[in-house]
């Protein structure tokens, strides 16, 4: 995402058909495979301290979107370290909840969202839930140094904070209808997003290392492949969407 695009990238807002809200059931599902995930980072936490468990604990999940999804993750940390005082007969400690994503996220429908999230305070019941959203880059300072217990993250770490400088500087057209240049130039592309997604990862990390407490956990989730060669059907139906979104850049070039 480039610097004057931040204010403007989202996913489609609201409730309707065409919402992300009512088309995101496979990010539910990569979602769904971190459960175990968090559920393990929250024992951890409750372990390995010198006191029983954190009287209090931030979690926060990164590039939370909106719509059902948006709720998945911290709600299975809620719901986790709750079962966890249970089990071992201890009182839950207070939860700070916080959801970030960029600026123009539908955080009004992630607010109403967030009530679900928050419990009357009867510690015998469940842990207080205190909830907050957080808009901004996540490759940026969000927290205070020191701050979260648990950070969360699923299928947003692919999002750069930038297009690759190089490609930008030499004007090199980063899709090509024409599958001649298209291959020609892929290399080149390629490892310009390679350079540009290992530059924004590192700092990704460098920048929640300073908001994590010692012993804090991260868990994180991101599109990837094992090989560099695309599997054709999986790569089918992007190569779709690439020649539907230049045909659409064409016909705009061509009414100006």
């Amino acid at each position: 995402m480039a610097s004057n695009s931040k204010q403007s990238l989202h996913m489609n807002q609201g409730q309707g058909e065409t919402s992300y809200a009512q088309n995101s059931a496979l990010q539910k599902t990569v979602q769904d495979g971190m459960k175990i995930l968090i559920e393990e980072a929250i024992t951890s936490l409750c372990t390995v301290t010198s006191t029983p468990h954190p009287k209090d604990m931030v979690i926060a999940d990164l590039g939370c979107s909106s719509g059902p999804n948006a709720l998945t993750l911290v709600s299975t940390a809620v719901d986790a370290m709750y079962r966890y005082c249970v089990q071992h007969e201890q009182l839950p400690p207070e939860m700070c909840v916080f959801l970030n994503d960029l600026p123009d996220n539908d955080f009004n429908t992630v607010a109403k969202s967030l009530a679900t999230l928050k419990h009357s305070g009867e510690v015998l019941t469940h842990p207080v839930v205190i909830t907050g959203m957080v808009p901004g880059s996540f490759y940026e300072r969000l927290f205070a140094r020191g701050s979260l217990h648990l950070v969360c993250s699923a299928n947003s770490l692919h999002w750069l904070s930038t297009a690759p400088e190089d490609l930008k500087n030499s004007r090199t057209p980063m899709h090509e209808s024409d599958e001649q240049l298209r291959s020609s130039r892929h290399q080149i592309v390629l490892d310009s997003y390679a350079r540009q997604f290992r530059k924004d990862f590192m700092r990704f990390l460098s920048l929640r290392a300073q908001e994590l407490v010692p012993g804090g956990q991260m868990v994180v989730s991101l599109l990837a492949r094992c090989s560099d060669k695309p599997d054709p059907e999986l790569s089918q139906p992007w190569t779709l969407v690439m020649m539907a979104l230049s045909d659409m850049a064409l016909r705009e070039g061509e009414s100006f």
